[in-house]
C-alpha cells in the first residue's frame, strides 16, 4: 500500500513548523523535493520524521549548514558524521564553559559588599581582563 501523501499545510499542522520553514528547508536540501499534484507540494508522511529530525537538530545546536552536512553524511563514511559531532562537543563546551563564568560573576554581582559594581576590585579586575583580550571565563576568578 502506497505511502499516503500530506501536502505543505498538513505537514506543517502534524510538525508545528511554518510552512515557510518547510519550503526553506526544501530550498536548502534538507528537505527532498516533494512530488507534485496540481501544481501543489505532496510529502510522503515520512517527512514529519525528517522535520522532527531537523528540529531536534536544530535543539541541540546544529545549524542548519551543519544538519545538511550531517544528513549528508549519514549513509556515506561515518568518520565524517563523528568529527561533525566531535565538534559541536568542542563547540557546546565552550559555550557552557562561558554560561558557567557568567553565572559565577552575576551571582558575585548578587552577593557583593559594594553598593555600585563599579567599585568592586573584581570588576574593575573583570573589566581590565576584558580590555586585555581575555575571556570572560579565564578572567573571572572561579
Amino acid at each position: 500500500m502506497p505511502e499516503r501523501l500530506l501536502t505543505i499545510g498538513e505537514l506543517a499542522r502534524r510538525t508545528g513548523v511554518a510552512t515557510s520553514a518547510l519550503r526553506y528547508w526544501e530550498e536548502l536540501g534538507l528537505l527532498p523535493a516533494p512530488s507534485r499534484v496540481s501544481g501543489q507540494r505532496r510529502y510522503p508522511e515520512s517527512a514529519t520524521t525528517l522535520v522532527g529530525i531537523i528540529l531536534l537538530l536544530r535543539d541541540v545546536g546544529f545549524s542548519l549548514a551543519e544538519q545538511k552536512k550531517l544528513m549528508a553524511s549519514h549513509g556515506a563514511a561515518p568518520e565524517e558524521r563523528r568529527e561533525l559531532s566531535r565538534r559541536k562537543l568542542d563547540e557546546l563546551d565552550e559555550q557552557i564553559a562561558k554560561a558557567r563564568a557568567a553565572r559565577e560573576a552575576i551571582e558575585h554581582s548578587l552577593r557583593c559588599p559594594h553598593e555600585n559594581f563599579v567599585d568592586c576590585p573584581n570588576f574593575a579586575g573583570l573589566v581590565a581582563a576584558r580590555l586585555a583580550g581575555r575571556p570572560l571565563s579565564e578572567a573571572h576568578p572561579h
